[in-house]
């Protein structure tokens, strides 16, 4: 039972690239070298430029396709379930849109054709040691002084940290205007003044860099800044949407893997004369899980045309996070439990997608901060 092959509002096209897709991650996939080396090597990034897996939605001008988000997902959903936690959606799925709808042309035409051809890997830099969730909280300040920004601060848990080229940042350019005073700039890698700390040590998601960043007094000029002054949390919240859909669809494509595997481990393992698959017990859990991934799949192309429609809501996009990482959870769960002491062990695939899983309730929007989003939209 694989990612299903008929999709809504999903044509030839769209399959075709599917296939395309596969047969890229099945051959370029290193997954084992690359969770020991805690990094994604840059010259998959370059392959996977070449084979036009990155950026779908860049407009052409800028080296792109053109592509709708649908072509997104379906990357995002090939990746998760071949396993790996790369962190091509962030490239692709966010960090892309920020500069296709908020970016200068000069900064269109100087990140958006790398990015597309793999060349340049981006990083957004948000998070800091004090603060998460609250994003009016962040403490890196930009200075304005002349026709530079000067940027103080460090931020954490930032991916793709290690390998980026550049880094859009959150900073305070007005420490006393609240959510009004946040902005959003890039700061090249090579700007004197920047450095990266530690690669950070996870419990999952290896192969996918994260990293501390630090700005110690770093000089960008005015040009780099984001959407206007004072414009970045506005900025966040309009494109937050597209990041949490992505998180969905990684939720939703993770735990179809951890089934399908799971299936095939019951039918092999062998328990007092018999198969575990022929348990009731295993057949009622899979159907179960079976039942919540039906509902979930078209929950998810729901969700995913409406997005490609603009219509998608941040209340929508904030549920179908909640719902599809939170039943990720749960699926991965119950899984690793099927699989005994088996599931436990590093060399079975369910123990990877089990810690990897993990983070899917964290980032991009705490569980209990969209139950709060969800909550507070029933006020009316």
């Amino acid at each position: 039972m694989p990612i299903p092959n008929e999709r809504l509002a999903q044509g030839e096209t769209h399959a075709i690239f599917r296939e395309s897709v596969k047969r890229f991650f099945a051959s370029e996939l290193d997954l084992d070298t690359w969770e020991k080396e805690r990094l994604t090597p840059r010259s998959f990034w370059r392959s996977a430029g070449e084979a036009g897996l990155l950026c779908p939605t860049v407009p052409e001008a800028y080296g792109g396709p053109g592509l709708d988000f649908s072509y997104n997902a379906i990357v995002t959903e090939e990746l998760t379930y071949a396993g790996s936690s790369a962190s091509l959606p962030l490239q692709s799925d966010i960090i892309s849109d920020y500069l296709v709808h908020l970016g200068t042309e000069e900064q269109k035409t100087k990140y958006l054709p790398g990015m597309v051809d793999g060349s340049l890997i981006a990083a957004i830099a948000m998070t800091e040691p004090g603060a998460g969730s609250d994003l009016q909280a962040i403490r890196t300040k930009a200075v304005r002084d002349g026709n530079e920004y000067v940027i103080s601060g460090a931020k954490t848990y930032i991916s793709s940290g290690q390998n980026a080229d550049f880094v859009i940042v959150a900073a305070k350019t007005d420490p006393d205007a609240g959510a009004k005073g946040v902005s959003l700039l890039i700061v090249d890698a090579d700007r004197p003044g920047f450095s990266r700390g530690r690669k950070l040590d996870k419990i999952g998601q290896h192969s996918a860099d994260t990293s501390e960043l630090f700005f110690d007094e770093v000089r960008v000029p005015a040009n780099a800044l984001i959407g206007g002054e004072g414009r970045g949390f506005a900025a966040i919240m309009t494109l937050m949407p597209q990041e949490r859909l992505s998180q969905a669809i990684m939720g939703q494509a993770g735990a179809q893997r951890a089934l399908d595997d799971t299936i095939q481990f019951t039918k092999d393992r062998q328990a007092f004369g018999k198969t575990v698959f022929d348990f009731q017990n295993t057949q009622f859990v899979l159907a179960d899980i079976a039942t919540s991934l039906q509902v979930g799949w078209s929950h998810l192309d729901w969700a995913i045309n409406r997005h490609v429609d603009g219509k998608l809501t941040a209340v929508e996009a904030s549920a179908a996070k909640l719902w599809h990482t939170e039943t990720q959870w749960s699926i991965l769960d119950r899984c690793l439990q099927l699989h005994g002491g088996a599931g436990y062990m590093e060399e079975y695939p369910i123990a990877r997608q089990w810690r990897d899983a993990r983070v899917q309730r964290i980032y991009g929007g705490t569980s209990e901060i969209l139950k709060l989003v969800v909550g507070r939209s029933l006020k009316g």
